[in-house]
């Protein structure tokens, strides 16, 4: 009787609630289901079954929250359309491209958005607000009822992919890798030439202390002044110029100052300090010194004119 009354309990233990039968309980049957759903619930995705998580997340958070994060992920990926969306970190949202650029959490009072190597790129309109005691992070919290300036924080995304691209370039035989840009003299880095805002971005990321602030606010200075402005890298300095009409202004860092020439310079009005040659003239930008009001007039003024042609 002993025996058999044991038996009953070790049955009654296997014997679902369901009534269904005890092999659908606690079974170790091989699952079904295929790879890529079993890294999405062990919290990785990518591409897009990623973005199909980032979606569900922004359906779920709903209110102001949802709309916050669905606004940023838009202009992030209209900054930079070869990036990537991935799902980390047992459910956190993730842009990168090159490496991290940045993550989007949702807090009860903050949207957050935190970019990997926030520090090391240039934000000339202060739009990070929050771990700014840290040597690598930054990041933007937004409450209800905040708009992040787009047009400054699609500058700050591509910023954070050209940075991203320059440390994942190869480094030479027997060198070790870095990601940091050499420095050429006077503190002017050394970026290989390339058309368009990534390389230029690279180049003020990498701008020694207090010159990055300066670049970064002649760039959207240019940018705003001449919408449709061109931009290049050559012989290590940024190039802005006009589609068809040539440069008319480049920029290059010294030890104590940011030099921005006006390839026309004789024919603006006033005409810039520096320089005595035919046409160049310049100007010698020291920390604090930047007067952006004088520098719009002289760029709009410097765009209108033909350019200088290499």
């Amino acid at each position: 009787m002993a025996l058999k009354k044991k038996r009953r309990k070790i049955v009654g233990r296997k014997k679902p609630k369901s009534g269904k039968p005890s092999r659908a309980v606690g079974t170790r049957k091989p699952s079904t289901r295929s790879a890529s759903a079993g890294k999405r619930s062990t919290g990785q995705a990518v591409g897009e079954a990623a973005s199909k998580l980032i979606d569900r997340r922004i359906r779920d958070l709903g209110g102001w929250r949802g709309e916050t994060l669905a606004r940023m992920r838009k202009l992030i990926l209209e900054a930079d359309p070869g990036m990537t969306e991935e799902w980390k970190w047992m459910g956190t949202p993730v842009w990168s491209h090159h490496g991290n650029v940045c993550t989007g959490e949702a807090y009860t009072k903050v949207v957050k958005l935190t970019f990997a190597q926030g520090a090391g790129i240039p934000d000339p309109s202060g739009l990070f607000n929050s771990s700014l005691e840290g040597n690598t992070r930054r990041a933007i919290d937004i409450h209800e009822g905040e708009k992040v300036d787009a047009r400054a924080f699609k500058a700050l995304v591509k910023a954070a992919v050209a940075r991203n691209a320059l440390s994942a370039k190869k480094a030479s035989p027997g060198e070790k890798k870095t990601g940091r840009v050499k420095l050429l003299s006077g503190g002017n880095p050394q970026i290989p030439k390339g058309d368009g805002d990534a390389p230029v971005q690279a180049y003020i990321a990498a701008l020694p202390g207090w010159k990055t602030d300066i670049g970064g606010r002649l760039d959207k200075l240019i940018v705003q002044s001449v919408p449709n402005v061109r931009k290049a890298v050559k012989w290590n300095s940024p190039f802005y110029g006009i589609e068809g009409q040539g440069w008319f202004l480049g920029i290059h860092v010294f030890t104590h100052y940011v030099k921005v020439t006006f390839f026309r310079g004789t024919l603006l009005k006033p005409v810039p300090p520096g320089g005595t040659g035919e046409e160049a003239r310049w100007i010698d930008i020291h920390e604090n010194d930047l007067n952006e009001t004088q520098m719009a007039m002289w760029v709009k003024q410097a765009a209108a004119l033909p350019g200088w042609i290499p």
